[in-house]
């Protein structure tokens, strides 16, 4: 792998095959694209026994329980004061099936919605995996989200149980039970007894029965629902089948490149769909061990963790980067890391600067890759193998065929060519497609034309079948007859040493139609003053010109993102220009 100088600082990073650690799953991609089949990665998978289905909690657990890696441990969970809890995968079996039990002596059925209102605790991950086993439909929640978003939420998904704790109960759901009447069944996994209208999950752990034979499931029933929020109205709850684990394997496999004896990290909450489909599902189909973090976001604890679990491959998001670049390469040099051999990132488009600063402050970028909720798996990234141009997404998932499209005014599509800006779209067929939003048939038929699904992100590729992010189509700026995409200019802003984040809007302006605002949250040590408002804007126009470049920049402490880690441009915008801020249920940090 090559480190670029300073005066080449953004050029593609060359990967070396002899410093591989381990041979990459993905060494060609050419011939990997040319040989893979849907149904060769099925074939990975054991399926259920007596050829019954595809059930991602057996892909998951029991086919390792029942094998060689049964003593090996599923779950490491460290627990914010640092304890450790281990469970082998024949452990994990027998904790899923008790709780699969569990809401059967309850009367939950197949094709109940089971909601989990949780931290990133032990007890998250069993009833998840045991409501699998029993083929309920699954829906993990932000443990931080208010009452309104929960409730707005189970609604949607006609919740029929929900797995929490006492104290989030009371705070967050029980003033607002009336709004949900097939809500039925409240588990409470810190209880010690039942109540009139709450169960004790000990009580039903002890009571049920150690082994659960899963019911023979189709591969196109639904098994998770994750929620996602638009610029306005209600949450879309995205529906996705069991079918989606062989997505989630072979993307295990090729975009995040684990190996058997892998020690894997995924900083992602399972509220959040990264966190259950590679936070879970993924590492778990490949019977590496899995590291569960209760704790939040904290450098120095993170690089412990790194260190001390010997993690082999991590992946995170660009806001976790970018607060670790804040304080700098130095903080990461106390620190044994060196088991790490692979890192990706997900989230929102990485910037180029936090690619390279990967190198930096640990030996080796960054892997960018990009998907969606809807998408339920990745679908473009920057292998193990594949030289790395920083900025870049990188390339589609052997099986995945991508290509930049035009809408037409008469509803139909064309095709765009290398270096040409529009639509993003996927060909129909990967196995973890959303299969609808629930309840609203027609929004999800508006997604489609033809065979392709339309992602609503703007993009190009290059000469090299490198895809590159442009921006939502909602927000890119139309400025002077030129159409500029937000993370350009904020990839940009992100390569001046006192940023440490940026976000763009699109101003309204009488002359230019709009102007280009840019937000920015600067590095510790540097004023936020007149001084630095021009070096940024000149620097800007050094590097875009001058139309491209923001003509305005306004200082913030943070900026409004997602607990997922996007920033939220159009709450900016919103803000900005005075219009209603619409959903705001997955808001996280926030300083106006």
């Amino acid at each position: 792998m090559r480190y670029p100088d300073d005066a080449d600082r953004y050029a593609t990073i060359l990967k070396d095959p002899r410093s591989f650690v381990v041979s990459p799953n993905l060494a060609d991609y050419e011939a990997a694209r040319s040989a893979f089949s849907w149904e060769q990665a099925r074939a990975a998978l054991s399926g259920l026994p007596g050829g019954d289905g595809l059930n991602i909690a057996y892909e998951a657990v029991d086919r390792h329980a029942r094998g060689p890696r049964a003593n090996r441990v599923a779950l490491r969970w460290i627990g914010k004061a640092g304890e450790r809890r281990d469970y082998t995968y024949g452990e994990l079996a027998i904790s899923t099936n008790r709780f699969a039990n569990a809401l059967q002596s309850v009367g939950v059925k197949a094709g109940d919605s089971v909601f989990i209102l949780l931290g990133r605790v032990p007890e998250l991950y069993v009833g998840m995996l045991g409501a699998l086993k029993l083929k309920c439909v699954v829906s993990p929640l932000f443990s931080a989200f208010g009452p309104e978003p929960i409730a707005t939420r189970m609604e949607i998904g006609d919740a029929r149980v929900l797995v929490t704790t006492e104290a989030l109960y009371r705070r967050k759901v029980e003033a607002l039970r009336e709004r949900l009447p097939k809500l039925e069944c409240v588990i409470l996994i810190d209880a010690e007894e039942d109540s009139e209208r709450t169960r004790s999950w000990r009580k039903l752990m002890q009571a049920a029965q150690e082994i659960f034979n899963i019911a023979p499931t189709d591969p196109r029933e639904t098994a998770l629902l994750h929620f996602t929020s638009g610029t306005t109205g209600r949450p879309k709850g995205v529906i996705h089948v069991h079918e989606a684990v062989v997505t989630h394997y072979a993307t295990g496999r090729y975009a995040l490149d684990l190996h058997d004896g892998d020690r894997f990290w995924c900083t992602a909450d399972p509220g959040w769909v990264t966190g259950t489909s590679y936070g879970v599902i993924a590492p778990l189909t490949h019977g590496v061990t899995n590291i569960v973090v209760e704790a939040e976001f904290d450098a120095p604890s993170w690089y412990g963790v790194l260190a001390q679990e010997r993690v082999t491959v991590w992946y995170t998001a660009p806001t976790a980067i970018r607060m670790m670049m804040k304080l700098g390469a130095d903080a990461v040099k106390d620190y044994d890391l060196s088991a790490l051999r692979f890192a990706a990132s997900v989230g929102e488009p990485l910037n180029a600067e936090a690619v390279v600063w990967g190198v930096e402050a640990f030996g080796l970028p960054f892997h960018d890759n990009w998907w969606q909720t809807e998408t339920g798996g990745i679908m473009i990234a920057n292998f193990a193998s594949m030289d790395i141009k920083p900025g870049s997404m990188g390339r589609p998932l052997p099986g995945v065929e991508a290509e930049i499209l035009r809408r037409k005014a008469n509803g139909g599509i064309e095709t765009l060519g290398a270096g040409e800006e529009g639509e993003l779209a996927l060909k129909s067929g990967w196995p973890s497609m959303m299969r609808g939003y629930l309840h609203e048939e027609a929004r999800y038929r508006k997604c489609f034309v033809g065979e392709w699904y339309l992602t609503g992100d703007l993009a190009r590729y290059d000469s090299d079948g490198y895809f590159w992010f442009v921006g939502r189509a909602d927000d890119v700026i139309k400025s002077s007859g030129h159409l500029i995409g937000p993370f350009e200019v904020e990839s940009a802003l992100m390569e001046h040493p006192a940023v440490a984040e940026a976000a763009v809007i699109g101003k309204p302006d009488p002359i230019a139609g709009e102007i280009v605002k840019a937000f920015v949250a600067l590095k510790l040590g540097f004023e936020a003053d007149e001084l630095m408002r021009k070096d940024l804007l000149g620097h800007a126009r050094k590097r875009l010109g001058a139309a491209v470049a923001p003509k305005e920049i306004e200082f913030r402490g943070n900026l409004p993102k997602t607990r997922s880690g996007k920033i939220m441009r159009r709450l900016l915008k919103a803000r900005e220009l005075g219009l209603p801020e619409g959903d705001l249920s997955t808001l996280e940090s926030d300083e106006r």
